[in-house]
């Protein structure tokens, strides 16, 4: 009895090498996340159904004076011989994994093989098997709330389906050899390797569970890590820019034969193998692509003839085509290529779906965004386009006075008006307006200002010669001026005094708006331009829409610095960058003036 455990001890080692192998494929992982289907229940029945057949190929042999056989059994074998196999372990499994059906159908494939080959014990043999399966099978329901069964759990499990086997044995055959000193050989041997094997079977599973949802942990990280990465891209307002941008990095991170970034009709780039023929602007012709497209649904190709690819030495066979879905419609088209069909693992599938899932999100999120920004720039510009009455009615009545005193005076003063008013109307339409006619909107208000406090207020604008043709927010300098008319200088009734001043230092504009008044008070300086002080009389609601403006059109690096000054008075100012070709331009003249 010790050298036929032994020996079955060393089939088992065998078999396990067979179980090893099988774990690695992706049919079986599918049966560890329950996705049951017919045709794979059928497969998996063939397949459990041939490791039964392994099992009892690499049995033994015990003849009747109680000797066995080392060999294969490969053929039938005599009617006074009895095979001794551990083919219940795959059924066992079969059935713990896939329930009473595929367990049962292992156990017909195993037990109609055992049939064939004969030798006392053969009925017996080919009824314990799909008894086993079937059993198996309850067994599993009975546990259905663990993925997988414990280790311990399975050994002892394992137990009874060799004792149901010895039992067949005796009933069916007490009459043709001493089948009770046969149970009593091999009858502790099999319980030990048969309940050993499902044992250290269940473990291999849950070792390849763990190593499954690693890999869906390292999958979804690494998603997420790229999906980080592509935000600045994808904060891009060109397509061409996010396109290749994605391009670029997907394809730095991941072990990829090519990426390409398409729109719902052509390439806007792709990045690896191919580049030679896959150029911007050519059509999507891939039927999988067109139905990633219409179905909002990643699609898997294996086949180099779905990717139509017209050029004969094209080097990529497979694909996946991900979907990236804004606002449900589909923005673009990320295909992760493959120089084999094989290439396409379950990690990459996770990948792509992380990353598809994660990019669209991130979208959205920059669209709402984006939408958030647009309402309230549209809200402040409509609040800065509303003349406030009072100025109008007074420079009307100033226009009225100078008509009867100084027409020259009145034209020009009602000119200004116009040219004050029409800038205004503009303000609702646009985001951005040349720096030029934002000054000319700031000297129209100083110029009726100015006459109107003739006498009283003195304004000094000075601004360069050339001014660098840059944009920024429409209305940002004239409300400044308004609130040190209106609030900084109010007190004051003789000798006021504004500066505005635009230079440029380090390679930005700089704008200064300076009054000789009261300064803002102490307990709202910090906060002036960081909420609207609507119900404060000394201002607060021009100068926080224009910081609110400068920071969500140019940036943070644009928003307003305000000191009361050490002399009296207050200063607002803020600067923003000057494109490097108008830098370059500066420099040259400035040179060529020194030089000269």
């Amino acid at each position: 009895m010790e050298s036929l455990t032994i020996i079955l001890f060393e089939r088992l080692g065998l078999l396990l090498i067979f179980a090893f192998v099988m774990t690695r494929t992706p049919g079986f992982k599918s049966l560890l996340y329950r996705n049951y289907s017919v045709k794979m229940s059928l497969v998996h029945a063939g397949v459990f159904g041939l490791f039964g057949i392994a099992s009892t190929v690499t049995g033994i042999v015990i003849y009747e004076d109680g000797f066995f056989s080392h060999h294969l059994v490969l053929f039938p074998v005599e009617e006074d011989h009895l095979i001794v196999s551990m083919s219940l372990v795959a059924i066992v499994i079969a059935g713990l994994l896939g329930g009473p059906i595929l367990g049962f159908g292992a156990g017909i494939i195993t037990g109609l093989h055992l049939l064939f080959l004969g030798g006392v014990g053969a009925v017996a043999n080919a009824f314990v098997n799909p008894i086993t399966g079937i059993l198996a099978g309850l067994t599993a329901r009975f546990f259905s709330n663990e993925r997988v069964i414990s280790p311990l759990k399975a050994l002892f499990i394992g137990v009874f389906p060799p004792i149901l086997h010895m039992q067949l044995l005796l009933i069916l055959y007490t009459d043709q050899i001493d089948m009770i000193t046969l149970v009593n050989t091999i009858g502790l041997p099999l319980v030990l390797s048969n309940s050993a094997a499902i044992a250290i079977f269940t473990a291999m599973i849950g070792i390849v569970l763990r190593e499954q949802e690693n890999e869906a942990a390292l999958a979804s990280k690494q998603a997420l890590t790229i999906a980080k990465e592509a935000l600045p891209f994808l904060k891009k307002d060109s397509p061409f820019e996010v396109a290749n941008g994605l391009a670029n990095l997907l394809y730095s991170r991941l072990r990829l034969a090519a990426v390409s970034i398409t729109d719902q009709k052509e390439v806007l780039a792709h990045k690896g193998l191919g580049e030679d023929h896959h150029r911007f602007g050519d059509p999507i012709a891939a039927h999988p692509a067109q139905k990633a497209i219409s179905l909002k649904k990643i699609q898997v190709t294996h086949v180099k003839s779905d990717l139509m690819c017209t050029h004969k030495k094209c080097n990529l066979e497979a694909a996946i085509f991900i979907p990236i879905i804004e606002d449900e419609h589909v923005t673009y088209l990320i295909t992760f290529h493959f120089r084999k069909a094989e290439h396409i693992s379950p990690v990459e599938l996770m990948m792509a779906q992380g990353l598809g899932q994660f990019i669209s999100d991130q979208l959205n999120m920059l669209g709402a965004e984006k939408l958030k920004v647009h309402i309230r720039d549209a809200e402040l510009r409509n609040l800065q386009a509303q003349i406030n009455p009072h100025f109008l009615f007074n420079t009307l009545q100033l226009i009225a006075g100078l008509f009867r005193e100084n027409p020259a005076k009145a034209r020009l003063i009602t000119l200004q008006l116009a040219s004050f008013m029409r800038f205004n109307l503009r303000l609702v339409s646009k985001s951005l307006v040349e720096l030029e006619k934002e000054c000319e909107h700031a000297e129209a208000y100083t110029s009726i200002i100015q006459e109107r406090f003739k006498g009283r207020l003195q304004i000094h604008f000075e601004k360069p010669v050339d001014l660098p043709s840059i944009y920024i927010p429409p209305s940002s300098i004239q409300p400044l001026i308004e609130n040190s008319v209106q609030h900084g200088l109010k007190n004051v009734t003789d000798g006021a005094k504004i500066e505005i001043i635009i230079e440029i230092e380090n390679g930005r504009l700089a704008v200064l708006v300076r009054d000789n008044g009261s300064g803002f008070p102490q307990h709202i300086l910090p906060i002036v331009s960081l909420q609207p002080l609507v119900s404060n009389n000394n201002g607060g609601t021009g100068i926080y829409n224009v910081n609110q403006r400068l920071v969500h059109l140019l940036g943070e690096s644009a928003r307003l610095h305000i000191r009361n000054l050490s002399t009296g008075g207050s200063e607002v100012k803020f600067s923003i960058p000057i494109p490097n070709q108008f830098n370059s331009i500066q420099q040259m003249s400035t040179t060529s003036i020194s030089g000269g």
